[in-house]
This record gives structure tokens, C-alpha cells and sequence, in this order.
């Protein structure tokens, strides 16, 4: 049966109301939980962006579901302090917690005053990342010298088995090149064609584990708060790739994305008032056979949301996929 879990957006809620969120969100028959790695929220207006690390190891005691994070190691953080943060959350918290590797963006990545590489230069970074991170949690003393460097790195406190590395693909590309190291894969919403696409390039290529996607969405009590939420708080869809990728700041998405209606912003999301919309469109993702079904709520009030969509469609999403 296909997993459905709650997204963290830390880009719209200060830490502390996003522990209590996602404590809800468990409470309300949430299967499980993720969050995204940001340095910086997609936009002013979002206004919030706390260390996801810090929040996980809180996030993980005051809950039992699993939770995952979408990270991106090689620029802002080493590949052995990036292990190193993984192998503790794994060990505190044994087969609960997960990460998928991502080759970054640069609104998060700048900051370190390196330059933003080429996107097949940050694909080569990736794997070299990922090769220095599955030997660290295999317990190896590594050192290599590439385009990552490491002296002598060693993980001493290690968990019994290495916790689960996805992958973050948008493309079939990325998907396939994956298939060769993740132990699952993670993408957004794309129409279904897309994701089946994705699907397929990752398995043909020997890819395994499972097949999560994460759903934005936008739901209130009318249709037209749900899509002035949508259009408030994630026009920044709009912004197609790889041109995400190179924006620096939220000021550059915000410039970006100041003429967008908020008919436009509805074309990337369902944004709606009625839950049996809302379900029918999950439902539909659910029949690809995808392995879970993350779901966002783009807006920053979030109990309401927990509570109709546990009352009303987690559990009627799952009967109809028995």
C-alpha cells in the first residue's frame, strides 16, 4: 500500500511551529514525514528557513514514523560531515530515517563563495559525493583526492545498517544515472505521463526501492483563499529548470515571478476547498504505483489541513487502493 506522509516545509514555518505541525500530522494518521535541506526560503514572503538537521533529531524523538530529508552534499557541507550527520540520526533512530542526495541549487549553495558549476560538473561532484559517503557508512577510513577532497575521514559511531540514500530527480536523465547507487528515488508532481516516464527510465536501468513523489497543493475552506495562499506563498513553480537552479536568492525568484497570476500558479498545483478534488487527484498518482505520496500543503496554516485531510482523505485514499 502506498505510503502517504506529511511534508515540513521549513521555508514557511519557524522551526518550532513545524515540530508541532508534524507531531500533528503523525497524531492525525500521517504515515510519515520529509522535509528539504534550505539555507534560504524560495521567497520573501515564505520568510523562514531553519537548519533541517537540527529540526530532524527533534522531530525524530517526538514522533515514531519515519522521516527523510532532501539534501544536497559537495558544496555547503562535506560528504564526511554529511555522513556524519546521517550516521547519527540512523543510529538514534534505527530504520526510521532516510536522506535523498540531490547535485544542489544555488540559492542554498552560494553562500559558500565558490562558484555554482555547470550542471553536468555538479552531476560529476555528486557521484564522487556519494561514492565517499556509502564507504563512511560502510565504516572505511577514505581519503580521496578529486573534485571532493577527504583526508583520512572515518564515521565512529556508525548504526547497525546504513540508512536508505535516494535519489532527487526531476528528469528521466537523472533518474536513470541514479539507478547505478540510490536505494529509491524522489520526485516532485509532473503530469502523470512524466512520472511515468521517470518510473520507467529508473527501473529498465536496475534502479531499486521504492518511488516516492512529493505533491504541492493548496487547500482552504473556499477555493478562493486556497488559491491566494497558492499564489501568495509558491508562484516560484513557475520558474521552470534548469533556470531553478541557478536563481541565487529569494529576491531573484520573487523578481522573477511578480507579473504571475494566480491563474497561472494554479496550473502547477490543485488548489481547492474540496477534499473529494483533492482525493480523486492523489488517487490518481497512487494508480502509477508509486511507493509514497508526500503531501504539501502550501500554506502556513497547517492544523486545519492535517485534520480534514486525516479525517477525510488519507483513509479514503487507502480504501481505495486496497
Amino acid at each position: 500500500m502506498t505510503i502517504l506522509g506529511f511534508h515540513a516545509s521549513h521555508e514557511q514555518l519557524p522551526p518550532s511551529r513545524l515540530l508541532d505541525a508534524v507531531k500533528h500530522a503523525e497524531q492525525a494518521g500521517f504515515d510519515a514525514a520529509m522535509c528539504s535541506d534550505h539555507l534560504e526560503p524560495w521567497s520573501v514572503r515564505q520568510g523562514h528557513s531553519g537548519y533541517a538537521w537540527s529540526w530532524l533529531g527533534a522531530a525524530l524523538e517526538a514522533t515514531k514514523f519515519s522521516l527523510g530529508v532532501v539534501t544536497a552534499p559537495g558544496q555547503r557541507y562535506h560528504p564526511a560531515v554529511q555522513a556524519q550527520k546521517i550516521a547519527t540520526l540512523a543510529e538514534m533512530y534505527p530504520r526510521r530515517f532516510w536522506a535523498a542526495i540531490g547535485s544542489g541549487e544555488a540559492i542554498n549553495e552560494h553562500v559558500t563563495g565558490d562558484p555554482w558549476p555547470e550542471k553536468e560538473e555538479r552531476d560529476a561532484r555528486l557521484l564522487e559525493t556519494i561514492d565517499v559517503m556509502r564507504r563512511l557508512l560502510r565504516g572505511e577510513e577514505v581519503s580521496v583526492d578529486g573534485r571532493i577532497r577527504v583526508d583520512r575521514a572515518r564515521i565512529w559511531s556508525l548504526p547497525e545498517a546504513p540508512p536508505p540514500l535516494f535519489a532527487a530527480a526531476v528528469s528521466t536523465e537523472t533518474a536513470r544515472d541514479a539507478a547505478q547507487w540510490a536505494d529509491g528515488v524522489i520526485t516532485v508532481e509532473q503530469p502523470p505521463g512524466a512520472i511515468r516516464d521517470l518510473m520507467d527510465s529508473y527501473r529498465d536501468a536496475g534502479g531499486r526501492g521504492p518511488i516516492a513523489v512529493q505533491v504541492h497543493l493548496s487547500w482552504a475552506p473556499t477555493d478562493e483563499e486556497a488559491l491566494a495562499i497558492a499564489h501568495d506563498q509558491w508562484r516560484q513553480s513557475l520558474v521552470p529548470a534548469p533556470l531553478a537552479w541557478e536563481l541565487d536568492s529569494p529576491e531573484a525568484f520573487d523578481e522573477r515571478t511578480a507579473d504571475v497570476s494566480a491563474e497561472q500558479v494554479a496550473e502547477t498545483l490543485l488548489a481547492s476547498s474540496d477534499p473529494a478534488r483533492h482525493l480523486e487527484h492523489l488517487a490518481g498518482i497512487a494508480d502509477l504505483g508509486v511507493d509514497r505520496i508526500y503531501l504539501h500543503h502550501v500554506g502556513a496554516e497547517q492544523h486545519r489541513f492535517i485534520d480534514l485531510f486525516g479525517e477525510r482523505v488519507l483513509p479514503a485514499l487507502r480504501s481505495a487502493a486496497r
